[in-house]
């Protein structure tokens, strides 16, 4: 990604040195949670975990094993929380740079994966850019091929999952049909109404400009996230989405 990154801001945008420098976000893969053999999701982040920080990844979110099923519980949270402290105090070769950067395999891998996305970029601009490949679908049309694609491969088993299609334990837990999700109290429900109520009080007189700043920003095509990051001081998520909706609309996507 710091390449592709890299490629794009100074070859497109022609952007300066320090705008193609690439700070980016982790989350574990999502899709690799199952609800068979539940347990084995932690492997599954673990090992995407390590990836993650031997590539240096400026943050790391790991995926709670039964988030397959249900929102979190306070027990799995903390498993997940585990994986990154055991690997970061732990695991000595997460303590070099780079330390998986130089294989063969590696490089060439890179350089497929990087083809790839610049070549998808092309795809997009010749539909018009982000905006106008989303009108006709686009986006959301390769999103929903990958997905039946990696369906059909675990429904056949040319993609084999441990404990999913393959090696099955036939002693193994039943997956339920039925299952009781975590739902907030309505005391919390009420907590956090009475907090949002409590902010938008202590900021009553500081929100109205903010917004109408927030809002210039977008006409004037300056900098928002600069702006956002004053905005969240002192306005609300509602606040600022609202602003942001009467300057430039709200997305509906076509049938």
């Amino acid at each position: 990604m710091r390449r592709i990154w890299a490629v794009a801001m100074k070859e497109k945008y022609g952007a300066n040195e320090r705008s193609q420098k690439l700070k980016y976000h982790i989350q574990t893969s999502g899709r690799s949670l199952h609800a068979q053999e539940i347990q084995f999701n932690d492997i599954r982040t673990t090992l995407q975990a390590l990836i993650a920080i031997y590539d240096n990844c400026n943050s790391l979110h790991t995926n709670v094993f039964d988030e397959a099923i249900t929102t979190p519980t306070e027990d799995s949270v903390r498993r997940a929380m585990a994986i990154q402290l055991i690997i970061n105090r732990e695991w000595g070769l997460a303590k070099n740079e780079n330390p998986s950067q130089g294989a063969f395999i590696i490089e060439e891998l890179t350089e497929l994966l990087e083809e790839a996305v610049l070549t998808e970029f092309e795809r997009i601009a010749e539909r018009g850019g982000v905006l106008g490949a989303m009108e006709t679908g686009y986006q959301r049309g390769r999103i929903q091929d990958e997905s039946m694609h990696y369906e059909m491969l675990k429904h056949t088993g040319e993609l084999p999952i441990i404990g999913v299609n393959t090696f099955r334990n036939p002693h193994g837990e039943v997956v339920q049909d039925k299952l009781e999700l975590a739902r907030s109290t309505d005391e919390e429900k009420q907590s956090q109404l009475k907090r949002l109520e409590d902010f938008h009080q202590r900021h009553a007189k500081e929100s109205p400009a903010m917004l109408k700043r927030l809002q210039k920003a977008v006409i004037e095509n300056n900098n928002v996230f600069e702006v956002l990051m004053d905005a969240v001081r002192v306005c609300s998520l509602g606040q600022i989405t609202n602003a942001l909706f009467e300057v430039g609309g709200q997305y509906r996507r076509n049938m």
